[in-house]
């Protein structure tokens, strides 16, 4: 946890906000500047930046949080579904990791993706991206 982090300081009750579920690894509160009602963020407690840096071992306990939060805003809001998304770092307003869960309806005016597609130009660089990204994988 860092003092300047306003996650962190929403996880420790030093911040007031919509807590929704506490956990000892997760947090989790309502977004307050939600895409719909219901908009929850989930947070790891312990202070990381982005999902790469999360420790393995934290990454089951928070996913866990995450699909519990799912399934109550889905349940709650009476949704038809759900967006799950994570940041990082481009567009990722507070420097903690955390997990967007929106609920969503059909025809609630959300259009896919918030940003252009750009697909592959062919198919043999489609084939060099994801060779790329198969050796960097055999690495991990």
């Amino acid at each position: 946890m860092t003092s300047e982090c306003l996650f962190c300081a929403i996880a420790a009750h030093k911040i007031a906000s919509e807590i929704v579920y506490e956990g000892e690894n997760s947090v989790a509160f309502l977004d307050n500047r939600p895409l719909f009602p219901g908009h929850v963020l989930v947070i790891p407690r312990m202070h990381v930046e982005t999902l790469t840096e999360i420790p393995s071992d934290a990454i089951s306990p928070l996913f866990t949080c995450v699909q519990a939060v799912t399934r109550a805003v889905e349940q709650v809001m009476e949704a038809h579904g759900s967006f799950v998304a994570i940041n990082n770092r481009v567009s990722q307003s507070v420097p903690h990791l955390h997990v967007h869960v929106v609920p969503r309806k059909k025809k609630d005016g959300l259009k896919g993706f918030f940003w252009p597609r750009n697909p592959y130009p062919n198919t043999d660089e489609m084939r060099r991206t994801a060779d790329a990204l198969r050796s960097a994988l055999m690495e991990v």
